[in-house]
């Protein structure tokens, strides 16, 4: 599918593409550094041309990329008001995410499958907690 888009958006044979992760109806591609604006460009069209072909929303990540920044892109276009490490009683971790909410309203994407895409990445639990 991404060959077929190479011919009509040339840019994109300069993307490194590491691995494609399924979640529900979300479905994340995880791209090299600095790859992730050569796949937003040309106004969405390459990201709405892949979410038509597969029926889904399409999350585009940096690998290699920090937890931090992993997940700010992982939760855009929200903004991260704190990330928590919750140490469990046996032993694991949590990540404990806080967004801002923009005007009270729903998260503009699937908060389930974000945190499996997490989970299958990063082996990254989250719990995930809104405020105003």
């Amino acid at each position: 599918m991404l060959l077929s888009l190479e011919e009509t958006y040339p840019s994109l044979q300069n993307v490194t593409f590491y691995k494609a992760v399924d979640a529900g109806r979300t479905l994340a591609i995880l791209v090299g550094r600095g790859d992730v604006p050569r796949l937003l460009g040309y106004g969405g069209k390459i990201i709405k041309a892949l979410s038509d072909e597969t029926g889904k929303t399409i999350r585009v990540l940096e690998y290699g990329v920090d937890d931090r920044k992993f997940l700010e892109d992982l939760f855009a276009p929200l903004s991260i008001v704190t990330i928590n490490t919750i140490w469990l009683p046996d032993g694991s971790t949590e990540t404990r995410v806080i967004l801002k909410r923009k005007g009270g309203r729903q998260p503009p994407f699937d908060v389930k499958a974000l945190m499996e895409i997490a989970r299958k990445v990063r082996n990254m639990t989250l719990r995930v907690e809104f405020t105003d």
